[in-house]
């Protein structure tokens, strides 16, 4: 049944625009808000109320019609609606019994299904109780594993016992008191085993600071045993290049691998850092045990660098430089297999710091030394010490540095203790010629000096042509050059061999030429020690070529090289010089001896009326003197310095003849004096011959001889005793007879010459005709001598 159209009834109203927008906003449903707001703003609500009674009107008018249309249908739709009442009311007791019966029917399961819930239930909860359990279990007994490896030290599987609890069970951990326990705990635990591997690694600073002593030792003890096997090798490759001229043996120079040994390995254990190190990274805190180590350990290297006060260093700088060495051992072995606990920067750092340290000591030590040895000792240490850290890859330009600049300082010490030991030498020595009566103590004294030209063994006894200062004196220079030599070895120079050579210089110079003046000059030693210094000081400057060779072969420079070099000592012409000094000390002597001797001219009678037969007294004296002075000599010094004595003593016998004839002690003397003269002078000349051709001296072919010495006082009594004494002063006779007299010696002389002596029968004694010729001749010298003067 459809229903009609509707109608619209349209309501007049006194607004009828107003009325159809209400109805229109009411059948659209929209707001009727602003149009009531504005009909009360603008004053007319009563339109307002109009219009919505004319439209509420309108409605019911609708309905009422609506109702009207669909009545019939309404009336049918209640009579159904009452048969489907009655329906529903059937349906209804049928449901009701239906449930009845249901209900009566299912109690039974019902019940059984409250025990199957319940069931369920209790399932439920047992499963969750299991599951909590097994939680719990499993967190108990990580914890029981965790304090197992704790109780057994096993500090990292018990920290990744405890990672494990923390990350993968403690947020899952079902009961609250257990989490409770288990999360207070597990940062009680971490802190307890920090506690014990700090504990471990505060035990091991402890023994690692006992231990680096000996870890030094050690090291520098392979730092010796290596420089000593280099110096064998040294030695055996200088000893194969001195035997061989063409060159150094091949086999020398290699590698024998049968006698290379591995160096020992140094046994300590740094277990107890790695193991700290590691725990402590796992823990999160490594930047913290990497401070701690740090301080710690530059505490007790500040504790090490402390020396002893209680002991002089020359005891405690060994047991101090070990300690040094074995601490920075540790730190070399702990940053190259720590992992990142120690860096390079701070190894360098901490390595600067204590090497600045040691220099500052080594400075102050060496400053207060007195002794050369102890100098020796602790520089040997230090190169040691230096080679041993050096290994390990740290630098040692400043200790170095420090034994460059103590250098001078050492030699100093070293040339005071020579000084006294050769001042001593020379004083206690007898200067007798030294008598050797075995073969070792030739060896010992001649052989090993090099003071023999002849490598043959001389029968015993032997005389040497020394004293026994000479060896004694270059076994204090040979050992000057060792201890020179050990010094400057290992310490950077490259080539030590010219240093050696200046300090031994100095040594020569300085020490052994002052103290061979000092006994010369001293004037402490009779004629024979004289001539057996002169002797000793030739021995020296030969020796000084052997000290040469044993410089050069201690610095590892073949024998054939240094024997080419040109570079020689300057001591050597020092000592020539003192060689001088010494002869003109030996001449003097003589002249002074002789002299004693020469005091007899002045019982010559120089007026004597008869022509004697023998030589003066004096001149037998003279002559005696010269022979014990020559034999001696021969004896003792080399045939250039018996020459210079003996020609200075023949040559000053002249001269104090001539000095004696032209002071005023004789104020007139005879022919029968100047006799005499020629006796004596002839006598002279004969034992200057003799020993001229006996000595060898005939050999050197040297222009002036012994009788050429007394050439002035010969050519002066050959003058007097001449028949043409005017012949003087004819240049050409004067210049080939008479070339050594002067004019005014001459004139002195003819003034006081008398032909014979006064007599009171002087005047009528017979004279012959050519003793008047030689008067007037002399007569006619005498007039053109003053003539000339």
């Amino acid at each position: 049944m459809s229903a009609p159209p509707k109608k619209r009834t349209i309501v007049e109203t006194g607004d009828g625009g107003l009325g159809l927008g209400i109805a229109a906003f009411i059948t659209n449903g929209e707001d009727l808000g602003p149009i009531i707001r504005h009909s009360f703003e603008s004053g007319k609500p009563e339109a307002l109320m109009q219009n919505l009674r004319s439209i509420v009107k309108k409605k019911e008018v609708e309905i009422e019609e609506l109702c009207r249309l669909h009545y019939e249908d309404f009336i049918v739709a209640v009579d159904e609606l009452r048969g489907v009442l009655v329906d529903a009311e059937e349906l209804k007791g049928m449901l009701s019994g239906e449930n009845s019966h249901l209900q009566e029917a299912s109690t039974t399961l019902l019940f059984k299904l409250d025990e199957l819930l319940e069931i369920y239930s209790v399932k439920k909860n047992v499963g969750e109780a299991i599951t909590t359990l097994k939680i719990c279990v499993k967190v108990i007994s990580l914890c029981m594993t965790c304090n197992n490896y704790i109780a057994e030290a096993k500090f990292h599987p018990a920290l990744k016992t405890l990672d494990l609890i923390q990350k993968g069970y403690l947020n899952s951990i079902p009961l609250k008191l257990l989490k409770k326990v288990v999360a207070r705990q597990i940062p009680l635990i971490k802190l307890h085993i920090e506690k014990k591997v700090c504990s471990e690694f505060n035990d091991w600073l402890v023994h690692i600071r006992r231990m680096a002593k000996q870890i030094g030792q050690v090291s520098i003890n392979q730092a010796s045993l290596a420089r000593q096997k280099d110096e064998e090798m040294r030695a055996r490759q200088r000893e194969a290049e001195g035997h061989s001229h063409a060159g150094p043996d091949a086999h020398f120079y290699s590698l024998n691998l049968e006698n290379k040994e591995e160096e020992s390995a140094l046994d300590f254990d740094v277990t107890p850092v790695y193991r700290a190190h590691h725990m402590h990274i796992c823990l999160g805190i490594g930047e913290k045990f990497r401070d701690y180590y740090y301080k710690n350990r530059l505490m007790q290297l500040n504790l090490d660098m402390q020396i002893s006060t209680s002991q002089p260093f020359l005891e405690s700088h060994q047991p101090f430089l070990s300690q040094v060495a074995g601490f920075f051992i540790v730190e070399e072995r702990v940053l190259r297999t720590a992992d990142g606990l120690l860096s390079e920067s701070q190894v360098e750092t901490t390595w600067e710091t204590a090497i600045s340290k040691i220099t500052s000591i080594l400075e102050e030590q060496f400053s207060r030394m007195r002794t050369a040895s102890h100098f020796l000792l602790i520089k040997d240490y230090i190169t040691l010490l230096g080679a041993a850290v050096n290994k390990y890859g740290y630098q040692i330009t400043q200790l170095i540095e420090v034994l460059e600049k103590s250098r001078d300082k050492y030699h100093q010490l070293l040339l005071l203790e020579c000084r006294k030991q050769i001042d001593d030498i020379l004083t206690n020595d007898s200067y007798e010629q030294m008598v050797i009566k075995k073969g070792y103590e030739y060896n010992m004294n001649v052989t090993a000096f090099h003071l023999e030209h002849d490598d043959l063994i001389p029968d015993f006894p032997y005389v040497a042509p020394f004293s026994s200062s000479v060896p004694e004196v270059c076994r204090i220079v040979r050992s000057f050059i060792e201890d020179s030599v050990s010094y400057l070895s290992y310490g950077g120079l490259m080539n030590i061999y010219d240093v050696v050579k200046v300090y031994l210089d100095r040594l020569l110079i300085e020490v052994l030429n002052d103290s061979l003046l000092n006994m010369i000059y001293a004037r402490s030693l009779a004629m024979s020690q004289m001539m057996q210094l002169a002797g000793n000081i030739s021995i020296l400057d030969q020796a000084c070529d052997m000290y040469l060779l044993h410089s050069a072969h201690l610095c590892g420079i073949p024998k054939r090289v240094a024997e080419r070099s040109h570079s020689g000592l300057t001591a050597r012409a020092v000592l020539k010089a003192s060689q001088n000094a010494v002869y003109n000390s030996l001449i003097n002597l003589a002249n002074f001896k002789v002299d004693e001797f020469m005091v007899l001219l002045e019982n010559v009678n120089w007026i004597t009326e008869e022509a004697p037969d023998d030589a003066n007294d004096y001149m037998n004296e003279v002559l005696i003197y010269l022979e014990t002075l020559v034999s001696t000599a021969q004896s003792i010094l080399p045939l250039e310095a018996l020459y210079k004595v003996v020609s200075g003593a023949i040559t000053h016998i002249s001269d104090s003849i001539m000095t004696t004839l032209l002071n005023d002690g004789v104020k007139r003397f005879t022919v029968n004096a100047v006799l005499g003269l020629d006796i004596d002078l002839k006598m002279l000349e004969a034992f200057a011959d003799e020993k001229f051709d006996t000595t060898g001296l005939s050999d050197l072919g040297k222009e002036t001889t012994f009788r050429d010495c007394l050439v002035e006082i010969r050519q002066l009594v050959n003058l007097l005793l001449s028949s043409q004494p005017e012949n003087f002063m004819n240049p050409v006779i004067r210049q080939r007879n008479y070339g050594s007299l002067d004019y005014k010696k001459v004139a002195i002389v003819c003034d006081k010459y008398k032909d014979s002596a006064d007599s009171l029968f002087g005047s009528l004694s017979n004279r012959n005709v050519k003793q008047n010729a030689r008067k007037k001749s002399m007569d006619v010298l005498k007039r053109r001598l003053k003539d000339f003067s």
